[in-house]
């Protein structure tokens, strides 16, 4: 059986890490190293970028659109983690559950911008039920998430490890110019005509992580019932292996009417949740944003792209 050769640049990182930690107990790939001294060496990566099958990206935007210009080799599958391309056209979303016909495009094309962790949720949510006709393109959505800590990156990370201060004890909404750097994917992707009003809250716990979008169906143009909505996510997402509807309201997933954010973790599965009434409904995505929200996504990719089950190496 053919090894797949594949390489990680940016590997220090804390989504590089976890990919690394799928990625190192598969038989059926060869991983490529660099090492320490070159990491920054653009000769020996351009050299592993381009030796590699598919080359992971796991770089701040500008580094990524570097290492891009790097690669040569026109068999060398791109899978970019940044939030350089994921609106590109030439690029493909990397988001399996998008479309139809994503799966196809995912499988064909050499570079794949990997979605992020907020947009993930937020897209899987809308998407369906703007293509049914139920959420206008022109609905003005607001939407908020609670997050761990660990989507922030290593500085996060460490600041919240550290312990000792106080104000990282409660939870922090951030990004209060409501410029999220998701904004553009969860507007393009999700079929949106405006961008949405987007609040996230990281709070002090690892990951996981839990999106809201609100909506009142009977001041939309269909007036949907909230079963209608349900059944609308149901049945796109019928026989998805990593995105799962759950029963309407879901109580059995409720510990005394509150929500585990964490409930998704350590797989690659994004649940989704309608609760509510026809006159106020609450659509919730949860998942790991480590996981599908980030490598899990990226692995997910990999697999379809070299022709592989998805599944290979994920959890579900």
């Amino acid at each position: 059986m053919k090894r797949h050769t594949i390489f990680v640049d940016g590997q220090e990182g804390t989504t590089g890490l976890r990919l690394l930690d799928h990625l190192s107990a598969r038989t059926d790939i060869e991983l490529l190293r660099i090492t320490d001294d070159k990491r920054k060496d653009s000769i020996e990566r351009a050299r592993l970028l381009n030796a590699a099958d598919v080359a992971f990206l796991c770089l701040p935007d500008t580094a990524a659109r570097e290492a891009v210009a790097l690669v040569t080799n026109p068999n060398t599958c791109v899978i970019d983690a940044s939030t350089a391309h994921r609106t590109l056209p030439d690029w493909t979303y990397g988001l399996p559950e998008l479309a139809p016909d994503q799966r196809m495009r995912l499988r064909a094309g050499k570079r794949i911008a990997v979605p992020g962790c907020h947009a993930s949720a937020f897209v899987l949510l809308l998407r369906p039920l703007v293509d049914a006709g139920l959420i206008p393109r022109e609905y003005a959505v607001t939407a908020f998430s609670l997050t761990g800590y660990s989507g922030g990156g290593k500085k996060m990370i460490a600041q919240y490890e550290a312990g000792g201060d106080a104000k990282l004890t409660s939870p922090r909404p951030y990004a209060l110019g409501l410029d999220h750097k998701h904004l553009p994917e969860m507007r393009t992707h999700s079929g949106l005509e405006s961008v949405p009003v987007f609040n996230p809250v990281v709070s002090n716990f690892f990951k996981g992580l839990a999106v809201t979008v609100p909506i009142f169906p009977q001041r939309l143009p269909a007036k949907p019932s909230r079963r209608k909505i349900h059944e609308t996510l149901a049945a796109r997402y019928a026989g998805e292996r990593f995105v799962r509807v759950a029963a309407l309201d879901a109580t059995d997933a409720l510990d005394q009417g509150a929500f585990d954010v964490q409930g998704s973790n350590d797989s690659n599965r994004a649940d989704l949740f309608v609760f509510g009434s026809d006159e106020r409904v609450a659509l919730i995505a949860r998942l790991d944003n480590l996981g599908k929200g980030a490598a899990g996504a990226a692995v997910q990719c990999m697999n379809l792209h070299l022709g592989c089950d998805e599944a290979i190496g994920l959890n579900g």
